[in-house]
């Protein structure tokens, strides 16, 4: 079987939180110094899912990713895990893109791949959540998609999926070639050993400009958007203390009754 994993390079989400910056100028967050991106967490899980299935039927693995300036020992973390090749849709052209131009790009970059059973994707990006990517390659390319899954087997041609929902999961069918999401459920990704690291540095990406997709810089990254960032910024966080006294417990208690009522708490 032939899969397609799509991955996206974003900054560490477990960095400290004082270390996020937002320039409300630009509407853009400035990475953290000193911090290095990684692949986003839902992503390594979607690798973990296409290797899983390579482990059990065999096939080829190629992943893809789209930015600028991507760092190589980052988004070459999957072909350590054991992926097979790496295509980079990298050009300051498709910098800043909103989920349709994203999903545009990605989904013509696929079409130039040619032949896959099964796309996966995390279940939304550890940085802007959006979680819109995937199902919009799915629309682009005009095949069957399932989200949330947390199981993936495949058998006659034909995808079985157990698809997380709020009280559960359901189990879905779908024919190939079909697109998937994953979440956490499917369980940790594996740990990428010495000998695939080793065989990842040897590995040159594929790197695809717009026009090599056949795509117009006009329809991708920010000038493909279509939804405009009004505002980003950071929330400030404000905390207050009222010290509620009395005679005694009681009336303490009774104070705080009241004053819970006038704040409409209670």
């Amino acid at each position: 079987m032939d899969f397609i994993v799509c991955v996206k390079q974003v900054p560490d989400p477990e960095a400290p939180p004082a270390s996020f910056k937002v320039d409300p100028a630009a509407n853009k967050v400035v990475p953290p110094p000193g911090v290095p991106p990684v692949i986003s967490t839902f992503d390594e899980i979607a690798v973990e899912a296409a290797l899983r299935l390579k482990d059990a039927h065999g096939g080829k693995i190629t992943v893809l990713s789209l930015g600028n300036n991507l760092v190589r020992d980052v988004v070459k973390k999957p072909l350590a895990m054991g992926a097979d090749e790496l295509v980079l849709l990298e050009d300051p052209a498709y910098e800043d893109g909103d989920s349709w131009s994203t999903a545009y790009a990605l989904s013509m970059a696929i079409k130039k791949i040619g032949a896959y059973d099964i796309i996966f994707c995390g279940r939304q990006a550890a940085d802007w959540d959006a979680g819109q990517v995937g199902v919009g390659i799915a629309e682009l390319l005009g095949i069957p998609t399932v989200t949330l899954a947390k199981k993936v087997e495949t058998s006659d041609g034909k995808v079985r999926v157990e698809r997380v929902v709020a009280d559960g999961y359901e189990v879905v069918e779908i024919p190939t070639p079909c697109l998937i999401t994953v979440t956490n459920e499917l369980g940790e990704p594996r740990y990428a050993p010495l000998k695939g690291i080793m065989k990842a540095a040897k590995i040159q990406p594929t790197i695809w400009k717009p026009g090599d997709i056949g795509v117009d810089t006009a329809q991708v990254g920010a000038a493909g958007r279509r939804a405009k960032l009004v505002k980003l910024f950071q929330p400030v966080k404000e905390g207050k203390c009222e010290i509620i006294e009395g005679e005694n417990v009681a009336d303490a208690a009774v104070n705080l009754a009241k004053r819970l009522r006038e704040a409409k708490v209670i």
